[in-house]
């Protein structure tokens, strides 16, 4: 008898050294995607555009059974028709918390006012920030200044004609037109932002469309002034952006720079993640073409 209790005590013993450690629940949970694409047109090599409404519809089931708090969406999530923004907005009110918008080169098809499409995308502004707990986003718009988005005969031409040049004189590898960058003023903007964060000792997450690093023929037109802006406040904990769709990954100064990859490539495979933030890490859980990674910070608190 006493035989057999030592056993059961041994096992239960084992039993209980061999249960999973339970990971520290995320005090932000969110989903987050890019470049979906949608187009009602064949595919073109990689591009499958009208599979793009499936493969959204996927990551929004994920979402929901998932329980994010809410969705980002890094830009062009059409590929060249206004009128489809309207197919993929009924795509996303099947999300079951709100989803916050910045916009892509292709999002600028047949836009003549910029100020309509960001009221259709229901952005305040054509950047902005908003605040989860201890948390800001900061949302920035790389097509600000950009051949594509309406600034001929404005100030911000004169911006777009500056940065070309200064991608000449450097040899860089963005001067294409598919790239746009930040204005002077949006500049400023980002810098009080941090400024402010810094001060009240909050956290910031950055997003865009076009990537500031690692430097590529896909990176926004000025992104060494953005990188040495955002270089200087340690409140930034992560940088998360898309229009490159192989996907890329850097750090800059310390600070993660991830490049989501684009769900409208490939027939089969999905692209989109969650990403959870904690006391002390951000982690990001990737689907289909997304790896998963795991960020270290050090806190503002």
């Amino acid at each position: 008898m006493t035989y057999h209790l030592s056993s059961i005590i041994l096992c239960l013993s084992l039993l209980g050294s061999c249960a999973p450690v339970r990971q520290e629940a995320p005090l932000l949970k969110f989903g987050l995607f890019a470049d979906t694409q949608y187009a009602d047109c064949p595919a073109e090599n990689s591009r499958f555009y009208r599979e793009a409404l499936q493969k959204l519809d996927t990551c929004i089931r994920c979402f929901n059974e998932e329980n994010v708090q809410f969705t980002i969406n890094l830009g062009d999530i059409i590929d060249r028709k206004n009128c489809d923004l309207n197919v993929v907005k009924s795509y996303l009110c099947g999300l079951k918390n709100g989803v916050y918008h910045i916009t892509g080169n292709h999002d600028y098809k047949e836009v003549t006012d910029n100020s309509v499409l960001y009221r259709q995308l229901d952005m305040p502004a054509e950047y902005y920030s908003f605040g989860k707990g201890n948390w800001t986003f900061i949302m920035l718009n790389t097509n600000e200044v950009a051949a594509y988005s309406n600034v001929q005969g404005t100030e911000k031409e004169q911006e777009l004609a500056h940065m070309q040049e200064q991608v000449r004189q450097t040899g860089g590898k963005q001067g294409y037109r598919w790239n746009g960058g930040v204005s002077r003023k949006q500049l400023a903007w980002l810098n009080g932002q941090l400024a402010a964060c810094e001060k009240s000792r909050k956290n910031v997450l950055i997003f865009s469309h076009h990537s500031f690093y690692p430097h590529s023929e896909f990176t926004a037109l000025n992104n060494k002034e953005v990188l040495e802006t955002i270089s200087r406040y340690p409140c930034v904990k992560a940088v998360f952006s898309g229009h490159h769709h192989a996907g890329a990954f850097g750090y800059y100064n310390h600070i993660p720079m991830i490049t989501q990859e684009g769900m409208i490539e490939t027939e089969k495979q999905n692209a989109y993640s969650i990403v959870e933030v904690t006391g002390d890490s951000i982690r990001v859980r990737g689907y289909g073409r997304v790896p998963s990674r795991s960020f270290k910070y050090s806190t503002n608190q």
